[in-house]
């Protein structure tokens, strides 16, 4: 007998063993995917494939989103990466729920970025965007006090903008345009990068948002959602 052989009732050594490969290693959990037209950040009108993730661990008054929640379907990375191509679109965007409470996003953002995509990422600012692949645009939001969820905001990542980032502030009423005036100024967001203001859709008039802007000369960029002008709330666009 060899020194290899295995006798009966004998366990093989570790050495001898294959070594599992976790199926779910490379999947994500997808809402849905879509192509339609960008209505929002600096991408805002250009034709882009929406990659929806799955889960949040926020719960925003305002959110429009709220079916992203749950449920969802596993796709393995390669195969999303493959039906994005598909539509021929050279714009990306990683969109939720928050993307980042599934920790292979970034997996998905680097190989995104990988076949020539420009990529941009929504993420609500409650999560660390440190690891994000330089190459991606995040679209951080920041979370004004009539979110329900300004004590989740992740302060340090304001740290890890780059010039082509943007930080986003969603603003129900004058309380929320306040705070976000003074938090622009006082973390010098205009410095940074670009800074998007966007009322709340039905609870603050556009007008206003605009004439506050002006009164003040905020360094601002403000912007409408596109979308919902074309198509309300109808979901897949």
């Amino acid at each position: 007998m060899s020194a290899e052989a295995v006798l009966p009732n004998q366990t093989p050594s570790p050495a001898s063993s294959t070594p599992r490969v976790d199926a779910r290693a490379e999947r994500l959990r997808i809402t849905e995917i879509f192509h339609s037209i960008q209505g929002e950040a600096d991408a805002v009108g250009w034709p882009t494939v929406f990659v929806r993730l799955t889960g949040c661990p926020l719960r925003c008054t305002w959110c429009d989103t709220t079916y992203s929640f749950h449920g969802g379907q596993w796709h393995d990375i390669d195969d999303i990466v493959r039906e994005v191509a598909g539509y021929g679109a050279r714009h990306v965007c990683v969109t939720g729920g928050e993307p980042l409470s599934q920790k292979r996003c970034l997996i998905l953002l680097a190989r995104l970025c990988d076949a020539g995509h420009e990529v941009s990422l929504e993420t609500s600012g409650a999560l660390d965007v440190a690891a994000v692949d330089p190459r991606v645009r995040k679209v951080v939001d920041l979370k004004a006090p009539d979110s329900g969820e300004f004590k989740r905001n992740r302060w340090s990542n304001l740290d890890h903008l780059r010039p082509h980032d943007q930080v986003k502030f969603v603003l129900a009423g004058r309380g929320d345009y306040d705070w976000a005036r003074d938090t622009v100024r006082t973390h010098a967001l205009a410095a940074r990068c670009q800074v998007l203001f966007s009322p709340v859709h039905g609870s603050l008039k556009p007008r206003e948002l605009a004439e506050w802007i002006l009164a003040d000369r905020l360094p601002v960029r403000m912007q409408l959602q596109l979308h919902k002008l074309l198509w309300g709330d109808e979901p897949g666009h």
